[in-house]
């Protein structure tokens, strides 16, 4: 087991260093003169000079590469061309409203998908099992700004059981702090629900078709515990690898529902970024997502050792 773990470990090296380099490169892809479309139409070229002395872009790539990996290791990643400020102090400052609306909405989307993955599976070709597959579809169909719209015009503008916008840390209290992301974790886990749910039920039909399956159920094991003891433990190695890749999902649709719902995170920043051209802003973003994807999937990798007993051995 330890040697699986050091072997996970190792092959998220060269995807962090690889992302790393294309993040950076962004800048230098750019058709044009980058420092030019960031300083605007109405820009001197003293100006627009400033602006490439202070990204770099009068120097060599490789040396400005070095340059930047050394700073980003130190946990610099550069200054906002627009308000000045470091950015790492930018994402810190809008990193709490994220990372909550993205934590409550995996657990929320887990607890409702794999049961309900669980149930269509054991009532396959049924009434149930149609009508669960049929919302799994509706939920990938929907775009999530349609979806977050509905939701606030039905449950807050018309119903007002909850805030239409805005965000309340969790030191203002957890009631105060789930109120105000019931609205989000509802837009942002449709798709997500439906995609868990999808392959919970595809992997449990294929568990279900087993011989120990029905060798379990002869020697009068319960119907909870073949689906939920014998079926779902090993089937879930292929469900936890989804949750994992679902976590693209949930860092698009934070973007997306932040700005819907003015949550001030870093969804709502890299919008702001995009439009004010913020190159140093954008590249510190999608290095931090990039870097809490691998996170997440080496997170999965490792514990496939808890659930296919095999990989310890």
């Amino acid at each position: 087991m330890i040697k699986y773990i050091l072997q996970r470990l190792l092959a998220t090296v060269p995807v962090v260093v690889i992302v790393a380099l294309i993040v950076f490169s962004l800048l230098f892809l750019t058709p044009g003169d980058p420092a030019a479309v960031m300083a605007g139409d109405q820009a001197t070229p003293e100006q627009i000079a400033q602006i490439r002395e202070s990204l770099g872009l009068d120097q060599p790539f490789l040396p400005r590469l070095l340059s930047w990996f050394g700073a980003v290791l130190q946990g610099d990643l550069g200054t906002s061309i627009f308000t000045g400020q470091p950015v790492t102090k930018m994402i810190l400052e809008r990193i709490g409203p994220t990372f909550s609306l993205m934590l409550v909405t995996l657990v929320f989307a887990v607890i409702v998908a794999v049961p309900v993955g669980v149930i269509a599976a054991y009532r396959h070709n049924t009434l149930l099992d149609n009508a669960i597959m049929a919302a799994a579809v509706l939920g990938f169909s929907v775009p999530v700004f349609v979806l977050g719209y509905l939701l606030a015009w039905l449950l807050a503008s018309n119903a007002q059981l909850l805030p239409v916008q805005g965000y309340r840390p969790l030191s203002d209290g957890v009631g105060p702090w789930l109120r105000h992301l019931v609205l989000p974790v509802l837009t942002v886990s449709g798709v997500y629900i439906a995609l868990i749910a999808r392959i919970t039920r595809t992997t449990m039909l294929e568990v279900l078709s087993q011989d120990y399956i029905r060798t379990a159920r002869a020697k009068g094991a319960s119907e909870r515990a073949v689906l939920f003891v014998h079926a779902l433990r090993n089937a879930s190695v292929q469900v936890v690898t989804v949750v994992g890749l679902g976590v693209a999902l949930l860092i698009g649709g934070a973007v997306v529902t932040e700005t819907v719902f003015s949550i001030p995170g870093l969804g709502r920043l890299t919008v702001d970024a995009i439009l004010q051209r913020d190159y140093p802003v954008i590249q510190g973003i999608i290095l931090l997502f990039s870097f809490v994807y691998v996170l997440v999937n080496l997170l999965v990798d490792l514990s496939y050792v808890l659930f296919d007993p095999r990989i310890r051995y």
